[in-house]
C-alpha cells in the first residue's frame, strides 16, 4: 500500500526551503523504489516547525520538523525515516500548538492537497453550499445573523447587516467582492487560507451569492502574493471545469463566476471603497459614504464586500448551523478567530481560538515567549494601526468590546510581539510616517495630519518643547480620528495614544523623566522642573 508524504507548498514554508526539501525527498524515493507519493499540502500554520514533512504511519501523520534539503535526502535515503530521528516531532495532531486550538475556518488547512477537489469534498467541503441551495436567501441570511458573525477584516461590522442590505436592494445586477488585500503587518491568515484551502473561499462566495442574489464575484488579491495568485487561479479553473462555477453555479440555471484582480500595491486599497475604485480601473481614492457599497458599490450596483476569513466562516456556519457557530465565543464576539502570531515570538503562526481567550495565552502558551529570550515589553494587536498593550493588559479577553473599552482593537487578528529593547517613541513616529506614506491623499486630516504628526513626535524625542508638542500631538490625534474619511487616518492615533499612555518614558531620557508628572488621562507630561536633553 502506498504511503503518503506531505510537504507544504505555501509561501511561508517555501520561503524556508520547502521546495528544495520536496525535490530531495522525491529524488531519494526514486532511488530507493519506495511505493510512496508526495502531496504538496498547505502549511498547518505552525511556522516554527517549517519545513515540516509529514509521513502517514499507522493512522497518524508523523512530522519531521525544520528539515533542510540535505538532511531530508539523508532521512529518506534508505526508506521512510523512523521516529528516532532527531527531527521527529511525533504525531503532528498531538502537538500542543495544534491540539489546543479550536479550528473551524482552518479545519482543513494542512490536511489536504489544496487543488484536489475530491479531497475538499471528502473533508466536508461544499456541505455549507449544499445546505444553502436548499434554503431561501432570507433563510441563509438568518443563519448568518444567528451565528453572530462579524467582519473579520478589522471593522467587526455584523455580517448579516451587510448581507441583508444587499438582499433587500433592488437591482438587475449585484456583486460579491472578496477583499484579499491583506496589508496589515504581522498578518498572513488570508494568504495561507487562499494557498491551503482555496475552494473554501470559492464556496463562501457562492453562499453569499445565493444569499444576496449576486450574479458575479471578484477577488481582490494583494499583488505581493504571487503564490496565492497562482494557487487561486488554478482553483478557479478547476471549479469551472467541475461546474462549481459557471452557468449553473447557483442552481436552477443561475450563473455565478469569480474574477481575480490584483491589488494596486497600496495599503489603503484594503479599505472597501478604495478597493472598488481600483477594481473599476481608477486610482484607489477613498469614497465618501453614504452611499454605502451594499447599496451603491461596484460599477454602481449593490455589492457585498467581505474579507477572506468572513466568507470562509460562512461555509462553516451554513454547514453546521448558525447556533452551533454562536456557541463559541463570548458576548457579542461569537465564533472563532484565526489569530496570527508574529514579531519576536518563539513559535509564530496561525492560532485559531474562540473569542474570550486571553492575549497572554496566545503569546506565552502558544507563542512560547520571545524568540530573543528577553522579556516581552508589549504586544501590538490589530496591525500597524492597533494599540500597543503592556503585560498588565494581557489578561483582557480577546473580545471586540473588551478591547475597544481599552482603546484597542482586534482588527484582522494580527499579534506582533516586541521585547524590552524596543523604543516605542520610534514606533509612534513610525505609525505616523506609515500613514503619511500610505495615505490616498483625498482628505486633509490623513494626508497632512500624519506628516505633521511624525514631525511633532520627532521634536518631542529631540526634547524640543515637550509639553507644548505633546499637547499639539493630542489635538492632532483627535483631528485625525474624527476628521479622516477612512480608517487609515482615523485609526493611526490609536498606536500613538497607547504609547503615550503606557510607555511615555520612551520619549525622553529615563533620568530626566518624572514618572509622577502624568496628567491628561495618563498621557506623558514632563515635570516642569526637569528639562529633557
Amino acid at each position: 500500500m502506498s504511503t503518503t508524504i506531505h510537504i507544504p507548498n505555501d509561501t511561508s514554508a517555501c520561503s524556508v526551503g520547502a521546495d528544495a526539501v520536496a525535490v530531495a525527498v522525491e529524488t531519494a524515493l526514486e532511488r530507493t523504489g519506495i511505493d510512496a507519493r508526495i502531496v504538496r499540502n498547505g502549511s498547518r500554520g505552525a511556522y516554527a516547525l517549517e519545513p515540516l514533512v509529514e509521513v502517514d504511519a499507522d493512522g497518524a501523520r508523523i512530522g519531521y520538523a525544520r528539515l533542510t534539503s540535505a538532511r531530508a535526502a539523508e532521512l529518506f535515503a534508505r526508506g521512510l525515516p523512523d521516529r528516532t530521528a532527531p527531527e521527529c516531532v511525533g504525531d503532528v495532531e498531538a502537538l500542543p500548538f495544534l491540539k489546543n486550538q479550536q479550528r473551524l475556518t482552518f479545519a482543513r488547512v494542512g490536511l489536504i492537497d489544496p487543488l484536489d477537489l475530491d479531497a475538499y469534498r471528502a473533508a466536508r467541503g461544499f456541505a455549507g453550499l449544499a445546505r444553502a441551495r436548499a434554503m431561501s436567501s432570507a433563510q441563509i441570511v438568518d443563519e448568518i445573523r444567528r451565528s453572530g458573525l462579524r467582519g473579520r477584516g478589522g471593522a467587526a461590522f455584523p455580517a448579516a447587516v451587510k448581507w441583508q442590505t444587499v438582499l433587500d436592494a433592488s437591482a438587475p445586477l449585484k456583486y460579491v467582492v472578496c477583499n484579499a488585500d491583506e496589508g496589515d503587518s504581522g498578518t498572513f491568515a488570508d494568504r495561507l487560507l487562499m494557498e491551503a484551502d482555496p475552494f473554501q473561499v470559492i464556496e463562501g462566495m457562492l453562499i453569499a451569492a445565493l444569499a444576496t442574489g449576486a450574479q458575479s464575484g471578484y477577488v481582490y488579491l494583494r499583488s505581493e502574493y504571487p503564490r496565492a495568485r497562482d494557487t487561486f487561479e488554478r482553483a478557479l479553473a478547476i471549479a469551472r471545469r467541475a461546474g462549481v462555477l459557471g452557468r449553473d453555479a447557483r442552481g436552477a440555471g443561475q450563473a455565478f463566476d469569480i474574477e481575480l484582480r490584483l491589488g494596486a500595491g497600496a495599503y489603503v486599497c484594503g479599505e472597501e471603497t478604495s478597493l472598488l475604485e481600483s477594481i473599476e480601473g481608477r486610482r484607489p481614492l477613498v469614497r465618501a459614504k453614504p452611499p454605502v457599497p451594499a447599496i451603491h458599490g461596484l460599477f454602481g450596483a449593490p455589492t457585498l464586500i467581505n474579507n477572506v476569513l468572513t466568507l470562509a466562516a460562512a461555509t462553516t456556519i451554513l454547514a453546521d448551523g448558525g447556533d452551533a457557530y454562536a456557541r463559541f465565543g463570548v458576548g457579542r464576539s461569537r465564533g472563532t478567530m484565526p489569530f496570527q502570531l508574529a514579531g519576536n515570538v518563539a513559535r509564530g503562526g496561525i492560532v485559531e481560538l474562540p473569542f474570550g481567550a486571553t492575549l497572554r495565552t496566545l503569546v506565552e502558551s502558544f507563542g512560547g515567549g520571545s524568540l530573543s529570550q528577553r522579556p516581552l515589553r508589549a504586544v501590538q494587536v490589530g496591525g500597524p494601526l492597533g494599540a500597543y498593550l503592556p503585560p498588565a493588559q494581557w489578561d483582557v479577553p480577546l473580545d471586540y468590546e473588551e478591547f475597544a473599552a481599552r482603546g484597542a482593537m482586534l482588527g484582522h487578528g494580527g499579534v506582533v510581539a516586541f521585547d524590552d529593547t524596543t523604543n516605542f517613541a520610534a514606533q509612534a513616529e513610525f505609525a505616523m510616517r506609515f500613514c503619511a506614506h500610505e495615505s490616498c491623499g483625498k482628505c486633509t486630516p490623513c494626508r497632512i495630519g500624519s506628516q505633521r504628526g511624525a514631525e511633532v513626535i520627532a521634536r518631542i524625542r529631540a526634547g524640543d518643547a515637550p509639553d507644548a508638542n505633546i499637547a499639539l500631538l493630542e489635538d492632532l490625534c483627535e483631528t485625525m480620528e474624527l476628521g479622516s474619511l477612512c480608517a487609515l487616518g482615523g485609526l493611526t492615533p490609536m498606536p500613538v495614544r497607547s504609547i503615550l499612555r503606557h510607555f511615555p518614558e520612551d520619549f525622553f531620557h529615563p533620568e530626566d523623566f518624572s514618572r509622577g508628572a502624568l496628567v491628561g488621562g495618563g498621557h506623558a507630561r514632563l515635570d516642569r522642573t526637569q528639562a529633557p536633553r
